[in-house]
């Protein structure tokens, strides 16, 4: 049996097994209940991350994929020593799956070679879930990858490299090229890991953090008296040094200071 890889899911089948096992390396399985793993396809991560002996849940949209990965691990249940109690697929859609319900009280890593159409979505589905995600990890697109990553002063710092960077520490892995997939992106893609903070909890309202950041980023080359006017600020509050500073040039603990003096605006 075989999985025609499909362009409108974005399916790229990851064929170089080394690379497989440093993207399951990739997690540090430290005190999960469970790990996620989003589009597994013919499940050659899948394998890998079943090796680390823990409970595993898949999430694939694709039917000819859910026949392939039932048929293939019914086989191989002996040799991978796993058993339907410890994996189990889900032939359904990540971004709507309710994952409170799903894993209730449960702290999980995610983990997967990210369909690069939804990978952003995917980030902030596991953003709104971060009380129970402890980690993710896993291969983007490597514009998108560097991005979530990057650290501000650089024009690709953006919304998702600060409202990642305020709840997880971020680590660029490496990079893969095309030549590993079935059917080879045009594109180069890399390997990140994000493992959430001690502390992540922010001082300060975090939809409205969310908020501000979204807000300031939408129109990233003005300065931010320009771009935030939508919170009707007061004309002291604008004449803070801070308002005379674009987006890119903050970082995540200036952004909640942002945040705070927002909060506290006396129009």
């Amino acid at each position: 049996m075989s999985v025609t890889p499909k362009k409108h899911l974005g399916q790229h089948f990851l064929k170089d097994l080394n690379i497989a096992q440093k993207i399951a390396d990739s997690l540090t399985y430290q005190d999960l209940d469970e790990v996620i793993e989003i589009g597994p396809g013919t499940g050659v991560l899948t394998k890998f991350v079943l090796q680390k002996n823990h409970k595993l849940s898949v999430f694939e949209v694709d039917s000819e994929s859910v026949a392939y990965l039932k048929d293939d691990f019914s086989k191989e249940n002996l040799s991978l020593n796993t058993s339907s109690d410890n994996f189990q697929i889900f032939e359904a859609d990540f971004l709507k799956a309710q994952l409170d319900r799903l894993f209730s009280g449960k702290q999980v890593g995610i983990i997967g070679n990210y369909p690069y159409n939804i990978s952003s979505q995917i980030v902030f589905k596991v953003l709104e879930n971060r009380h129970m995600v402890k980690e993710f990890s896993g291969m983007f697109q490597k514009e998108v990858a560097q991005r979530i990553a990057e650290k501000k002063g650089s024009k690709t710092y953006g919304i998702l490299s600060v409202l990642t960077q305020a709840f997880y520490e971020v680590e660029y892995l490496f990079t893969v090229p095309p030549g590993v997939f079935n059917p080879p992106p045009k594109v180069d893609s890399g390997v990140i890991q994000c493992i959430r903070k001690k502390n992540h909890t922010l001082p300060v309202d975090e939809k409205l953090f969310f908020r501000v950041v979204k807000t300031a980023f939408n129109q990233r080359r003005k300065m931010l008296r320009s771009s935030l006017k939508s919170f009707n600020l007061s004309q002291s509050l604008k004449e803070d040094p801070i308002f005379a500073k674009r987006p890119e040039q903050l970082s995540v603990e200036e952004f909640v200071s942002l945040t705070q003096k927002i909060a506290s605006n006396d129009v």
